[in-house]
């Protein structure tokens, strides 16, 4: 058996040092749990920022994997398959929409959103060439490409890859009045996170998300919701915009789509938004593949029993709860969040987030940092109480220190 510090220490010798992971190697996982290449096992708090909304190794989700790789895995967009219809119309009937677009990762439905407003701008609502404009919010996280951290206010995740992209306007998050301003007769959608996640679980004011609904409405805009995190039953709805009985004109799919297994994504609308591309003006060798539908669909499946969303309303009460009584006790200065997902603002003088992040994996319980004393907690919605109290008791030691 290799030791975890001699695959760190390979990993650093020869990876680009692009992240800053938790100095632990995870080398099986099985629902909320997982086991480090030693035997440690560790509660898995963080779900792969939501893309394991369905715990580590789903029976559900292996076993419709297992059955399409012995089939086939891909064809390409150039023939059809016999997965893609069926895929495609579950989800649209999913989302209340009829027209999906699959690609593979987060980022690329944000490209395909961009592009797709771009051209609806110019060819249905009659934009000048050259001039569509997308409105977004302060603190947004919706991926990693050039055009992406170009409207991004993350200086970490964007200095040094300018040249920028133009044609975005950024304007606070849950400031109504400045996105009102900031929408002129060449905007062409308004792009937003209905929850900030990489922000810190963001929840914006009741009433945001309508009036952004009804802006857009009126200003003949598309109102495009970026759920790549926040969607398919993290918050303890489908859809983080149901909270507020908000429908946008496009959903960004992503992270959970693909259980945790393929990357899966997409961008689901209405023909009248989707049917502006023609053959050969958008496209991915592997969007829509063969085993990326097979497992999709079975997510699809899976959420149309509601039984994912009840369990992380009923179980994100709970936890909501618990880390109320935390804030209350003074060691927690702030919590946000919606279903099982929150970020909890650390007093500073209990240490940084990355500092009690490190102090809870010595206790067994993986979560992640963002943005100095911040933590977020987001366990797979198949987490039981029990271990979920477990893993509170955890972080209540920590801070107890």
């Amino acid at each position: 058996m290799v030791a975890s510090s001699e695959l760190i220490a390979a990993s650093d010798a020869y990876s680009a040092h692009n992240y800053h992971p938790l100095p632990v190697v995870v080398a099986s996982a099985d629902g909320a749990w997982m086991t480090d290449v030693e035997g440690r096992r560790y509660l898995d708090m963080l779900a792969g920022y939501s893309a394991l909304n369905f715990g580590h190794g789903h029976r559900r989700l292996i076993d419709a994997a297992k059955a399409q790789l012995d089939r086939v895995t891909l064809t390409s967009r150039a023939f059809h398959h016999d997965r893609f219809a069926e895929f495609c119309q579950e989800l649209a009937r999913l989302c209340g929409k009829d027209a999906v677009l699959p690609m593979n990762t987060g980022a690329e439905a944000v490209e395909t959103a961009v592009k797709t407003a771009r051209k609806w701008g110019y060819q249905v609502k009659g934009v000048p060439q050259g001039k569509a404009k997308i409105v977004v919010a302060e603190n947004n996280f919706h991926g990693r490409t050039t055009t992406i951290v170009s409207f991004s206010t993350d200086e970490e995740a964007r200095a040094d890859y300018g040249p920028y992209t133009p044609g975005f306007e950024v304007v606070p998050y849950g400031d109504l009045a400045a996105l009102e301003a900031a929408v002129d007769e060449n905007t062409v959608a308004v792009m937003l996170e209905p929850i900030q996640g990489e922000a810190g679980v963001l929840v914006p004011p009741a009433g945001y998300l309508p009036g952004v609904r009804e802006l857009t409405r009126a200003r003949n805009v598309l109102f495009i919701a970026d759920e790549i995190q926040s969607g398919l039953g993290r918050t303890g709805a489908t859809f983080a915009c149901e909270h507020e009985g908000v429908v946008p004109d496009a959903y960004l799919l992503g992270k959970a789509l693909g259980g945790g297994v393929v990357p899966v994504s997409a961008v689901v609308a209405n023909r009248d938004v989707l049917g502006v591309f023609k053959p050969g003006e958008h496209g991915s060798t592997f969007g829509g593949n063969p085993l990326a539908c097979a497992v999709g669909l079975e997510v699809v499946r899976m959420l149309e029993t509601g039984e994912y969303q009840q369990r992380a309303k009923e179980l994100g009460e709970h936890l909501h709860h618990e880390l109320g009584v935390l804030a209350g006790d003074g060691a927690v200065r702030e919590v946000r969040g919606r279903g099982l997902w929150a970020g909890v603002d650390i007093d500073p003088a209990h240490g940084t987030g990355r500092q009690i992040s490190e102090q809870l994996m010595a206790q067994g319980v993986l979560v992640k940092d963002t943005h100095g004393s911040t933590i977020r907690i987001a366990p797979p919605l198949v987490i039981t109480k029990e271990d979920l109290d477990w893993g509170l008791d955890q972080l209540r030691s920590v801070l107890a220190g």
